[in-house]
């Protein structure tokens, strides 16, 4: 969440991210509003019972006249502190609840529009010209079935559309990309994290995903707990209600977790192969740094990623996504897409957010800062979501002949395999 004083001080800045992202701007002047009912109330509820203390202290020491009358007064203060009390513990909660419905305050730089708005920042890689080397391209899938590496029509038989399985090499290039991603991370200096799949309300919240993202978030009613959709939410719970010492900064986790994602409202989209499903696994970027410095991280986390891709030898792009493209957490977010050729255009591959102070606020965590405590700063990037990346290599590095060459970051991981050959039928 954001801080209240900057929205009581700069309103209008805080209306004009809401407009950047297309979100409700009545909602900044709804909140003011319960802001100022709120601390109204906490000022008469604070007066009231002083009045009341002061009122105990005299009764003692009245005259039998001027008791009468004392006690009268502190009947009708006991009702007047009572509803005060329940007018000021109203005022917060809709103030709280407000709050949590207000995104993070879009940075300046970011572009402002809808989802095709982005601005594209850096290209790296050649783009292969299949026609010049005299064969058409396959998908990922084709590829993935002649590699005995997907079966997608047993997934759906098990689980339904967008499930699937990996299968031979499919299943030990996921293992390659697993190991070899956390081992960038760990010489980065990045500390391993195997995290729970399952988290609590509070943990789902405070990370921002129970708003504009919940439909796409799993919830076991029974056990009021929620699959994760990225093990972001569990770094960032992680330290929730602590107070982390500024010399320890930054804290910086690679997570590895299933990842499970309702894809609400995506009928129709991606349908073929394994781009977009329901359960994938993902190697997570997480850090914790003082609020100064978490735009050169951002810049940090951001390198990390071009240098995976780089490593993957994958044709990618950089983009500086919109405003109404964000999260609600993210004050900024770069996505990098790797070109798919069957597609014949970049998708998604990596993106990584600069949530600045709003996920601390909201998880209660903050630093201290020699005598002062305050909220520090929280970002996040992926490093491998695994599907997407079996897709982009499996496309850009087919052979004629089905076969497909292994980056050489993979090849230890693979036990030396250069290439991945079709399985006989």
């Amino acid at each position: 969440m954001i801080d209240l004083r900057l929205l009581r001080e700069d309103p209008d800045r805080v209306r004009a991210s809401q407009r950047a992202r297309g979100e409700d701007v009545a909602l900044v002047d709804s909140l003011l509003s319960a802001d100022e009912r709120r601390r109204s109330s906490g000022v008469r509820f604070d007066e009231l019972r002083a009045e009341q203390k002061s009122l105990g202290k005299l009764i003692p020491k009245a005259t039998p006249e001027e008791k009468a009358e004392l006690l009268a007064r502190a009947e009708q203060l006991k009702a007047d502190v009572k509803a005060a009390d329940a007018e000021r513990d109203a005022a917060d909660a809709e103030t709280q609840r407000l709050l949590q419905q207000l995104g993070n305050l879009v940075h300046p730089d970011v572009p402002v529009g809808g989802e095709e708005d982005f601005v594209t920042l850096e290209t790296h890689g050649t783009i292969r010209d299949f026609g010049a080397e005299g064969f058409e391209p396959k998908d990922h899938l084709e590829l993935g079935q002649v590699l005995g590496a997907i079966d997608v029509e047993r997934g759906a038989k098990v689980s339904g559309s967008r499930f699937y399985f990996l299968t031979g090499v499919g299943a030990l290039l996921e293992l390659a990309l697993v190991n070899a991603a956390i081992a960038q991370a760990t010489e980065a200096g990045f500390t391993p994290m195997l995290t729970p799949a399952l988290v609590r309300p509070q943990s789902m919240a405070g990370t921002g995903f129970l708003g504009q993202a919940a439909q796409d978030v799993y919830h076991l009613d029974k056990d009021d707990l929620y699959l994760v959709g990225t093990s972001e939410v569990a770094l960032a719970a992680y330290h929730m209600d602590e107070i982390i010492d500024a010399d320890r900064l930054p804290l910086r986790y690679a997570g590895f977790s299933p990842c499970f994602r309702r894809e609400a409202g995506s009928h129709g989209k991606d349908t073929r192969g394994i781009f977009r499903v329901h359960q994938f696994d993902k190697v997570e970027m997480f850090s914790y740094v003082t609020p100064e410095d978490s735009q050169q991280e951002h810049k940090r986390l951001l390198e990390w990623e071009k240098q995976w891709l780089t490593s993957l030898e994958l044709p990618f792009r950089v983009i500086d996504v919109a405003s109404a493209d964000l999260g609600a957490s993210a004050s900024r977010k770069y996505d990098c897409e790797a070109w798919i050729p069957t597609q014949g255009k970049y998708r998604e591959l990596t993106s990584t957010s600069d949530c600045t102070e709003f996920q601390s606020r909201r998880l209660s965590i903050r630093m201290r800062d020699g005598k002062q405590v305050r909220p520090l700063a929280t970002l996040n990037g992926t490093l491998c979501a695994v599907p997407r990346t079996i897709v982009a290599i499996l496309e850009n590095h087919q052979l004629p002949d089905g076969s497909v060459r292994v980056p050489e970051v993979l090849r230890p991981y693979l036990g030396g395999r250069e290439v991945l050959e079709p399985v006989a039928k």
